[in-house]
């Protein structure tokens, strides 16, 4: 017997085969997490991966000459003699003056930025940080550690997001004479 469209019970029946078939289609497919080789590409190549946000901002990608990781580019610290204060980025000034400075990608909206501070016998210093030109957390008394973890001074991100920044620390005699010294240990980006 034909089915009718005008046939209530072929409808439904008709309906079913369609989620059937669906339901089939949908599990027969390879899971999204899974990264498989394209099976009619020679067997030399290895699969690429690209992760994408909602401004086409490639966020993640592999190294496939290599291996590992080859988006984000991941800042490292260069090796500092946290231990000589005479070493340190220094200033005599009394006004903020920049004393040390770094140009960094931005990947992530915030930023997590550790220094140590000190001041010579005798007088008082402030060090502070500047994020392209606008004050990136608390100014602190020299002597004490600088630790802060917070969103970077931009108005747009997405604008901002794989340009560089400036990293500058200021710092200042506040009272007396001598120097005050400022020796950043650590600097990453972190999700908000």
């Amino acid at each position: 017997m034909a089915l009718l469209p005008e046939d209530i019970i072929d409808r439904l029946i008709q309906m079913e085969r369609r989620i059937q078939a669906l339901s089939t289609a949908v599990n027969t497919r390879p899971p999204l997490n899974e990264i498989r080789p394209d099976p009619n590409a020679p067997k030399t190549n290895k699969p690429v991966l690209r992760v994408f946000d909602d401004y086409n901002h490639e966020l993640f990608a592999d190294d496939i000459a290599t291996g590992g990781l080859a988006r984000p580019w991941l800042q490292l610290m260069p090796p500092v003699d946290h231990l000589k204060e005479a070493k340190w980025p220094s200033t005599t000034s009394t006004t903020f003056t920049a004393i040390a400075q770094s140009f960094n990608p931005v990947w992530q909206p915030k930023m997590r930025l550790s220094m140590y501070t000190k001041v010579s016998s005798g007088a008082t210093g402030q060090v502070q940080v500047m994020v392209d030109g606008v004050q990136f957390g608390p100014t602190v008394a020299a002597g004490q550690t600088f630790d802060y973890t917070g969103l970077l001074p931009f108005a747009d991100f997405a604008s901002k997001f794989g340009k560089v920044m400036t990293v500058e620390i200021h710092a200042r005699i506040a009272s007396g004479t001598g120097t005050v010294y400022a020796q950043p240990v650590g600097m990453y980006g972190t999700q908000t």
